[in-house]
């Protein structure tokens, strides 16, 4: 019985070294070892292993005085090509990924190219009134609410409407003081007496009735008629929108009572904030377009009037006044409102968004130099300009680059040590092996 167990186990150990065998040999002698695209820190011998980290086939990395494999030597669909640069290639950072390699983890370009570059700024708002265009009646003298022509909010009244009437012992007093002071004016004229202090005495009566809200047409009529009113008539000074009634007819007004308010909406303010970043591209002046939700393809011409220079603390962002344009009164106040602001960037150098990849300390792009072979490059970027960034240094019109995949390349860039340059400041990172 013990002798069967021991035939059994050196039969196992000899099967085992010819299985390691094999798989040794069938490893290509140009292949150094096998690692995984995702994880570089990988380490294997075996050609059919398998990441242990996320599963990936692993593919093979070559000696650096090998030939690279053809593209028949891949495994798990991980073609992976090592071809050399071609002799006399000044650009040492090169590295190749072979066309069908390249198509299968659906890699696409684009060229640098110039082009018309527009920024666009978009905030959302509130539609406010304007305050210059906002008048709130109180009493200037006691008296009684006489009549209310505009009883409701929300009423349009034009311009010199009347909003209510207040009987006022006083104001009766004081025009009546009026027209006796121009009568007797009047007698002095004819009489070629100085009417010097007549005259001053009407100028003060006039001063008083402006003080209690006549406007000056109703102090020239009482001047033309020379009959004194019971009652004071309180006019719209422009055509607006009735916002808030606050007395009843017949109620006892003292000086200082809230009245009635009412709104010019042809002009309003919208109130949008800005973040900090975006402040140096806009100024008092420009125009901005405006859209609601309630009529989205309608926009209202504004103008930036006022940019607050207080940064909200934890929102960095700042508060900017448009004065925006209201016909017909479409927009009201108290709505959410869309802000759009476009720019004229100019002409200049410009690559796709998606092209770059940023690594913390700089921004990378793989140029491609036709049969696979790629080159990462470091470029200055400026803004970001929609969907492109333009580009300051580090490419030329008309090179062709990555456009998309870029993680892939960039594994595959790692793999070859096509971006040691670009990582010497990197701590190396620890090397798992997978052993068969």
């Amino acid at each position: 019985m013990k002798a069967h167990l021991l035939r059994t186990l050196i039969l196992f150990i000899a099967l085992l070294g010819n299985a390691c065998l094999k798989q040794a040999a069938t490893m290509p002698a140009d292949v150094d070892h096998y690692t995984c695209t995702m994880h570089p820190s990988v380490v294997s011998h075996d050609p059919k292993g398998h990441c242990p980290i996320c599963g990936m086939s692993l593919v093979p990395v070559m000696k650096k005085s090998g030939a690279s494999p053809s593209s028949g030597d891949a495994h798990a669909g991980h073609q992976h090509g090592g071809m050399p640069a071609k002799d006399g290639d000044e650009n040492r950072n090169e590295f190749v990924v072979p066309v069908e390699r390249q198509q299968q983890i659906g890699v696409t370009y684009a060229k640098v190219a110039r082009r018309h570059l527009e920024h666009t700024i978009r905030s959302v708002g509130m539609v406010a009134v304007d305050k210059l265009r906002h008048w709130e009646f109180v009493a200037r003298t006691d008296g009684y609410v006489e009549k209310l022509f505009a009883a409701y909010p929300g009423e349009v009244v034009e311009k010199d409407q009347p909003l209510l009437s207040i009987y006022s012992p006083e104001l009766f007093s004081t025009e009546r003081e009026l027209v006796e002071m121009l009568q007797a004016r009047d007698r002095a004229a004819g009489a070629h007496s100085p009417a010097e202090v007549f005259d001053r005495m009407v100028e003060s009566a006039e001063r008083r009735l402006h003080q209690w809200n006549l406007s000056d047409g109703q102090i020239a009529e009482l001047k033309k008629t020379r009959q004194p009113s019971r009652t004071l008539t309180l006019v719209s000074p422009f055509k607006g929108i009735v916002e808030a009634v606050a007395v009843d007819q017949g109620r006892n007004l003292k000086t200082g009572d809230h009245l009635v308010d009412v709104a010019d909406l042809s002009v309003v303010s919208v109130f949008a904030e800005f973040y900090e970043s975006e402040l140096l591209m806009i100024q008092v002046g420009q125009k901005i377009a405006v859209t609601s939700n309630a009529d989205p393809e309608r926009k209202f011409d504004a103008t930036i009037g006022l940019i607050d220079p207080f940064i909200d603390e934890n929102k960095r962002t700042s508060k900017v006044r448009l004065d925006v344009e209201n016909p017909g009164f479409k927009l009201r106040p108290g709505m959410f409102v869309n802000a759009e602001l476009s720019m004229d960037m100019g002409e200049g150098l410009a690559l796709p968004a998606s092209a770059v990849m940023p690594t913390g300390t700089r921004n990378l792009v793989f140029v491609d130099h036709g049969e696979g072979r790629l080159e990462p490059r470091s470029v200055r970027l400026g803004a970001k300009l929609g969907d492109f960034y333009e580009v300051k240094s580090g490419l030329s019109e008309g090179e062709r680059v990555v456009s998309s995949a870029n993680f892939l390349i960039d594994a595959e860039a790692k793999v070859q040590g096509a971006l040691k340059a670009f990582q010497s400041e990197a701590p190396p990172s620890a090397t798992i092996e997978v052993k068969p």
